[in-house]
């Protein structure tokens, strides 16, 4: 015979096995043990005796030998276009698994409508996808259906954040989130929102995301308002992400903008969830530390704290600015002769880069626009509506 399986019974179910194979005059013993593998060689006079297998043993430094790879799962990557350095670097336990789907998921994405590159990057990101199995992958999306309008829209999705639907195989916990998430009031709107970006939501275990939900119901509750499912229906369609964020993160987020900006009840729950939403899963500590340092800027150019406030609480995102960057831009605006009472009344020119900046007061100076006296909104405008603002300009020049 070409090879003998000799199982160990004394290995727990699954560890290990033993194979004996002849080639030419020399006999080779491989014995596997998870994902290790060793070989001996030995002469073919061999004679076989019903020996207990406490007394066979191999011993050999396992550091001169290479987990055992998988040539056919290597050879299917190969020919379907996946990036296999990356996969190994992603997920590299994949490659040691004796049974993967590949080819079955390929096929089940092709029907869905992605392409073979679509296919090829989805496992070269995240490998672990070819380990599910068919049955699994169409349960999942039939799931997903009930929120996507369509396959495409799955696909473009799979496309940007694989980890998404592959991350998890517990179709019965996406399926009782689903449940519960229309539940609380929100709309297939708000679910495909979620979906989109913030998947990872879905992949939370259902008692997870009751306990944000509860504790949401709780801040509203104690801030005056008798309409909890609207609260949380609102604030979460503002800022998905909370439900991918712990409790205690949240709420120290909201203590920090109530003893920032000295807010009432009736304000702090408009603020919540309205603009302030966006800024509620992030580390407070970050938060923190950038609002302080647009408060000593600003200081620092003669504003006071009630403009300071008034400036932030105007624009909130300002809080996602790094401090460097909120300096530099700050910096560069007035190096232009732009006064600073304009750049509080029009916060959101500090969403555009500096190069835009430098470019846009150039071309509007060249055309003369006097930016000290004007309004400077328009460096914050899209490209299309700055280019028409710019061709009036330049006519009237």
């Amino acid at each position: 015979c070409n090879s003998i399986h000799v199982v160990l019974h004394s290995i727990p179910q699954g560890l290990g096995y033993l194979t004996i194979m002849a080639s030419r005059n020399l006999w080779y013993m491989r014995s596997y043990f998870g994902s290790r593998c060793w070989r001996i060689q030995f002469s073919a006079d061999i004679i076989f005796k019903p020996v207990s297998v406490r007394l066979f043993g191999v011993k050999c430094d396992d550091t001169n030998h290479e987990p055992l790879k998988n040539e056919d799962l290597l050879n299917n990557l190969l020919t379907m276009g996946v990036d296999i350095d990356m996969a190994k670097k992603r997920q590299p336990g994949v490659f040691n698994r004796v049974v993967t789907n590949e080819q079955d998921l390929k096929l089940f994405l092709l029907s869905k409508g992605a392409s073979k590159n679509v296919i090829a990057s989805i496992i070269s990101r995240y490998p672990r996808a070819i380990t599910r199995t068919p049955e699994s992958l169409s349960k999942r999306w039939d799931l997903w259906r009930r929120v996507m309008t369509s396959d495409l829209e799955i696909v473009n999705i799979l496309e940007r954040s694989p980890e998404s639907f592959f991350r998890s195989d517990n179709n019965l916990n996406l399926e009782n989130n689903i449940k519960f998430l229309y539940s609380v009031g929100l709309t297939r709107k708000c679910l495909c929102r979620l979906l989109t970006n913030a998947p990872r939501t879905f992949s939370n275990s259902l008692n997870l995301n009751k306990k944000m939900v509860e504790f949401l119901q709780e801040v509203c509750l104690s801030l005056g308002h008798n309409d909890p499912a609207d609260f949380v229906r609102k604030t979460l369609f503002k800022n998905p992400f909370i439900l991918i964020q712990s409790t205690k993160r949240v709420k120290a987020n909201i203590e920090f903008l109530q003893s920032t900006f000295n807010l009432n009840s009736g304000e702090l729950l408009v603020l919540i969830c309205g603009p302030g939403a966006e800024i509620l899963d992030i580390s407070t500590d970050y938060a923190k530390r950038n609002y302080t340092n647009i408060k000593e800027k600003l200081f620092s150019l003669g504003c006071t704290e009630e403009e300071v406030q008034k400036f932030v609480l105007s624009y909130l995102d300002m809080i996602f600015l790094a401090e460097k960057k909120f300096n530099d831009k700050i910096d560069c605006l007035i190096e232009e002769k732009i006064n600073i009472s304009q750049i509080i009344e029009n916060p959101r020119v500090l969403d555009s880069s500096i190069s835009t900046l430098k470019s846009r007061i150039k071309e509007l100076v060249d055309a003369g626009y006097n930016l000290s006296t004007s309004n400077i909104a328009l460096l914050s405008w899209s490209k299309k509506r700055y280019i028409a603002k710019l061709k009036k300009l330049e006519r009237r020049v």
